[in-house]
């Protein structure tokens, strides 16, 4: 290899990518919400998925921050986790008002949410053959958890409840929905979430990884997968890895199958992120890590 690939090649492992601090604060509030509302509802039996994304008859997917289910009973839940404060206008649309004085308008944050939970509730109807009396008690949740957000009056004819976090957590303790429906959780079990690559420097990129681009035998077990994907990557980024023929090595576990190899100079992953138009290529040089999600059961492709 010649040294101006090398030095290529180094700076690309030594390129840092800074997380996004806007979309990184909300991540980390949708985490915290998720912890705290499983020891909330734990001891009433709901159980959490997040992220759950749903086929969309009008194209693509969309995805639900959180589904909880306990019983037969389904709790829809858009987080917002919004500082300043916000207005509600005539056609529903929410106006947040932000501390440094700009508005910003989310049109139909509480009817779009409405919509998700009816195409989820289709899908459970139509993968069971439900009848209208046998489908779950379905709740539909915005949940405003930043503390000092200030609210306005809620129209009476909003599509979904409004709550604060602590509000939330009260439903989760409060309401005891009974014991599991088989049906029920095999039909959550059946989507998958977003796939993530942290990449170095902290970035984390949501969407759709397409292929590994670590060697034929690999990519053949990721395309027959059944099972989530983790792993990531070590590598050399001091100055004088510039000599090191191979300073990055991969780690990847495929269900009980662990897999270590050299990452080669070149090599990509191909991933569709999300707000993107196209997939694209993404260097493992710059990977840190990657969580990839189950494939969505069969029937919800």
């Amino acid at each position: 290899m010649s040294l101006l690939k090398r030095i290529s090649w180094l700076i690309q492992r030594r390129k840092k990518f800074p997380h996004d601090d806007i979309h990184r604060a909300g991540e980390l509030a949708e985490m915290r919400l998720a912890k705290l509302s499983r020891a909330a509802g734990k001891a009433n039996g709901w159980q959490i998925f997040e992220s759950v994304r749903i086929p969309d008859p009008d194209g693509g997917r969309r995805e639900i921050d959180m589904v909880l289910i306990g019983g037969n009973a389904i709790l829809v839940v858009e987080q917002k986790h919004w500082a300043g404060s916000f207005r509600i206008n005539k056609e529903h649309h929410f106006i947040q008002r932000r501390k440094n004085g700009e508005e910003h308008s989310h049109a139909g944050v509480a009817d779009r949410i409405a919509r998700k939970a009816r195409l989820l509730m289709e899908l459970h109807s139509s993968r069971l053959e439900l009848s209208e009396a046998d489908l779950p008690e379905l709740r539909v949740i915005v949940a405003m958890t930043h503390h000092k957000l200030e609210w306005p009056k809620i129209p009476d004819d909003l599509s979904a409840e409004m709550v604060n976090e602590k509000g939330f957590l009260d439903i989760l303790k409060s309401v005891n929905p009974g014991k599991p429906n088989d049906g029920l959780v095999e039909t959550l079990s059946g989507f998958n979430t977003w796939d993530e690559v942290h990449m170095y420097g902290g970035l984390l990129n949501k969407g759709d990884v397409l292929s590994l681009g670590l060697g034929d035998q690999l990519e053949a077990m990721f395309e027959q997968r059944d099972c989530p994907v983790i792993g990531g990557a070590v590598h050399n980024r001091g100055w004088f890895s510039l000599f090191d023929k191979q300073p990055s090595v991969a780690k990847i576990k495929i269900g009980s199958k662990n897999i270590e190899l050299r990452i080669a100079h070149g090599a990509n992953l191909t991933m569709h992120v999300v707000g993107e138009a196209e997939p694209r290529e993404i260097p493992w040089a710059s990977i840190d890590r990657i969580d990839l999600s189950k494939p969505a059961a069969k029937w919800n492709r």
